[in-house]
């Protein structure tokens, strides 16, 4: 026992080394003029981006977890209300980027819901506008149980990581409706992944075994939202395991998402594994840390656009949207990979079951802007 908590101490220090310069990169990706936060640093020199709703969403999360809010200033908050507002479009309820190419992506439209909605509650406020169900502009699939149940078996599964994030996000829908609205929906749902869920591996669709676990973990975020136990969480352990054990993580993605796995289902796991998780965790985070003080979403570099980056060179997927480029994908630091770094450091504190203070220097943010 003793050991052990030796060597989770370890791996946790070499975690948290890992995050010297993340706060003065996270600084110089701010845009008081708009209050929204760039994609990368590539990103702010190069007129053709702009700040947009994920990035600035995941820097919002990236200071709440280290207890920046509070501290924030108020015209910095009132600054980041006004941006998540004046992304709302009026007539519909949705949330768009200036990026026409965004409409188009299904995912991206239903992540900026959720993402706008979030982060503005977040920060003391609400949409200006009535959301897109209220507003009687939501898809037409989600008028009963069986358009959505028909829309879900209408996703292909053969990229587990792409067509699981299309099924997760459309439940931004359901989460406009009330408890008991959303009652019959949740039970056509439930019963259909149980149908289509791999009874040996617990995991859903084709794909690598990260594939796999991505997809799974796009679907966890509905078992949780709703508090809907996940079934087989067992074999998904084991596939986990499998999965670290003999996959390369060429994805920041793929190093959150079994740990943010194994956060959610709250396992007991033997203390030998457990530091062989967080080691091989703590070696794949190192290798996507970059000089500016961010990290990438991708070892060979940051990818342009990631709203198409869970289909690699190597993969297929049908009717992939155009991408949205919003860096130039350069070795660089990225918001999508920094904020989930945060949380990947926030979990593995969690599974060893200790207190996980803010980062080293994270106070200095505001001095840094």
């Amino acid at each position: 026992m003793g050991m052990n908590t030796n060597k989770f101490q370890q791996v946790l220090d070499q975690i948290d080394q890992q995050f010297e310069g993340v706060f003065q990169w996270l600084a110089g990706q701010y845009d008081p003029g708009t209050g929204g936060f760039y994609y990368a640093r590539s990103s702010v020199s190069d007129h053709r981006f702009i700040p947009d709703i994920e990035s600035t969403a995941q820097a919002l999360n990236i200071l709440i977890r280290n207890d920046l809010l509070k501290l924030m200033p108020e015209q910095m908050r009132e600054q980041m209300i006004r941006f998540f507002q004046n992304k709302q479009e009026a007539s519909t309820g949705f949330f768009f980027d200036e990026n026409p190419a965004m409409k188009k992506d299904e995912v991206m439209v239903h992540r900026a819901i959720g993402y706008s909605v979030r982060s503005l509650e977040q920060i003391g406020s609400k949409p200006l506008f009535s959301l897109p169900r209220e507003a009687n502009t939501a898809p037409s699939y989600t008028n009963t149980p069986e358009t959505y149940l028909q829309k879900w078996k209408s996703i292909d599964l053969r990229n587990s990581w792409r067509g699981c994030d299309l099924l997760a996000t459309s439940c931004v829908y359901m989460g406009e409706m009330s408890e008991k609205e959303r009652e019959p929906f949740l039970k056509v749902a439930v019963n259909y992944l149980a149908s289509i869920q791999d009874q040996e591996t617990g995991l859903w669709g084709q794909g690598s075994l990260y594939n796999r676990l991505s997809g799974t973990f796009k679907l966890h975020t509905f078992y949780s939202r709703f508090q809907i136990p996940m079934p087989n969480t067992d074999k998904i352990y084991q596939s986990i395991l499998t999965c670290l054990r003999t996959e390369e993580a060429i994805d920041m993605c793929y190093i959150r998402n079994p740990i943010d796995l194994l956060s959610y289902m709250n396992m007991d796991i033997p203390e030998s594994e457990l530091v062989e998780i967080l080691e091989i965790t703590a070696n794949n985070m190192s290798n996507l840390k970059r000089e500016d003080g961010g990290f990438s979403r991708e070892l060979h570099a940051s990818p342009p656009a990631p709203n198409v980056a869970q289909v690699k060179k190597d993969e297929v997927y049908p009717n992939m949207p155009e991408a949205v480029c919003l860096g130039k994908g350069l070795i660089e630091g990225d918001m999508n990979a920094t904020t989930q770094a945060t949380l990947i450091r926030l979990q593995c504190f969690k599974l060893t079951g200790r207190e996980s203070k803010p980062i080293k220097n994270s106070q200095e943010f505001y001095q840094f802007l």
